[in-house]
């Protein structure tokens, strides 16, 4: 069917379900569809993951999603909230049961208070991210959460999972950016935590609490954000350096040239890069790509808050001073609007386009240490090798907050029924190599389900044990986006 609205319609006429009739009562027939008639609610964003529910169900605000859950509960059904449904996990897919209600929040769009002398803003969790962005903007402020799917993941979402992005180095995490919360517990009760504190000492932090559960605990319905001032002028250069190390170097030199303004250093890789010269030969990159493992590409940006003049004259500064100190090999620096966005453009769309059209990588979304991520790419690639001839890895990532997106792909002479065969023992591989040099097996996108089994293996028992008892206590009866973060 072209789209939710009418699929709900004929399938609730065709349906005798007590139960989607409860909850059409609560959210309007037209807003309740039987799970078989909406697969595009059913499918993970890799589409690695398909699940069956019982229904899916678009409530359009707080009371709607309290009552909703308080039906379920007093049924027991299972419960799964989704935003955007953009999770790399599987973290807003159902299983295959066919026994949960899927819960989409995209309905609550609302802008509900901007507040600038407090500098915050009050969005519903189901506004996209790029709309919070332009709600700021509007206001002459800045929101500055950046992902590649920022269209189409919502803010919700990105409370649930305490996504990062490209501006971690300067602003944190979701986590970092948020005051307050509104959410609906498994009992159908609404917490209105939406203060707009900066400083509340009062007890236990419900709101940290909640970011990053993965919908496990309760459904985040709003969110009291931060906002900042826009910058004056922001610059773009992108980096040649020969080795790993050298980009480290380079951070450093930036830290010190830049301070705060630094607001972007994104790594890609050698292979990463001439992938996607190879994939794409239409798109115009800065470089000729060189078939040497060591190159090291930089993205770095610039948010300066006195003029453009100031901004250009600090990067040329700092980037001229990195050539000739022989830590960077070449740079360009973007002198236009146009040119900033196609650098960005390499790192948010032309990378994952490359590696589509190349196909099937293992993903890893990983964290270490930033003084480790040499020796984290040097000997994690060894061992790939020396197990694995012939794989390919394709990294980038945020290497100001030490996240990298580390993807193993097939030899060039295996078809990908290879990756398939060997992802246990591949994923195995990269994580104990992560954790050997105390990283994180997800450092933004969640545990979901497809990290969910691996979990035990990398967090002690007493922490696991911690989450189970907190896991028990905020959602006695289990029916919280069950089989994600937490086996059991």
């Amino acid at each position: 069917m072209s789209n939710i609205a009418e699929a709900a319609t004929a399938s609730h006429a065709d349906h005798s379900d007590p139960l989607l009739e409860a909850l059409g009562r609560i959210v309007g027939a037209a807003h309740v569809v039987a799970g078989i008639d909406a697969p595009e609610a059913l499918t993970d964003y890799r589409r690695r993951y398909v699940g069956r529910a019982r229904a899916v169900v678009r409530p359009a605000s707080t009371a709607e999603v309290a009552e909703v859950v308080r039906e379920l509960a007093a049924w027991g059904i299972p419960v799964v909230p989704q935003g955007g449904h953009t999770s790399l996990v599987g973290g807003a897919t159902p299983d295959d049961s066919g026994e949960a209600v899927v819960i989409s929040l995209k309905r609550l769009d609302r802008v509900r208070a901007v507040d600038l002398d407090n500098d915050t803003i009050t969005v519903e969790a189901g506004l996209a991210l790029r709309k919070v962005q332009d709600a700021a903007r509007d206001a002459g402020r800045l929101f500055p959460l950046s992902l590649g799917s920022e269209d189409s993941s919502t803010i919700g979402g990105n409370l649930a999972t305490n996504a990062g992005g490209v501006q971690v180095l300067r602003y944190g995490n979701t986590r970092d950016l948020t005051l307050g919360l509104e959410v609906v517990t498994p009992e159908g009760e609404i917490w209105n935590g939406l203060r707009g504190l900066r400083k509340d000492n009062s007890g236990y932090d419900l709101r940290d609490l909640y970011i990053g559960s993965e919908g496990t605990l309760g459904i985040i319905t709003a969110a009291t954000l931060r906002l900042f001032p826009q910058p004056v002028a922001q610059r773009t250069a992108f980096i040649k350096l020969a080795t790993i190390e050298n980009v480290l170097a380079l951070l450093n030199r930036a830290r010190e040239g830049f301070g705060a303004a630094l607001t972007a250093f994104e790594l890609i890789t050698g292979p990463a890069y001439a992938l996607v010269e190879h994939q794409l030969p239409d798109e115009r990159l800065p470089f000729a790509a060189e078939p040497k493992a060591e190159r090291s590409y930089v993205l770095l940006e610039v948010s300066d808050g006195e003029s453009e003049q100031h901004a250009q004259e600090a990067l040329e500064r700092v980037v001229g001073s990195a050539i000739e100190n022989g830590i960077a090999i070449d740079a360009v620096i973007a002198d236009s609007l146009a040119q900033s966005q196609a650098l960005w453009r390499l790192r948010q769309v032309n990378l994952a386009q490359s590696q589509l059209r190349d196909g099937r990588v293992i993903p890893h979304d990983i964290s270490v240490p930033i003084s480790q991520i040499p020796q984290l790419l040097r000997t994690t690639e060894a061992a790939l090798q020396q197990r694995f001839p012939g794989v390919r890895v394709f990294a980038h990532g945020h290497v100001g907050d030490g996240n990298l997106h580390y993807h193993v792909a097939r030899p060039l002479a295996q078809d990908e029924s290879h990756v398939a065969e060997h992802e246990n023992d591949i994923r195995a591989l990269v994580h104990r190599q992560v954790t050997a040099l105390g990283g994180s097996i997800s450092a933004e996108h969640g545990v979901g389900r497809s990290k969910r089994d691996d979990l035990p293996h990398y967090k002690t028992p007493l922490e696991l044990a911690l989450m189970q008892r907190i896991k028990h206590a905020l959602d006695p009866h289990g029916i919280m986006n069950p089989g994600k973060l937490l086996q059991g």
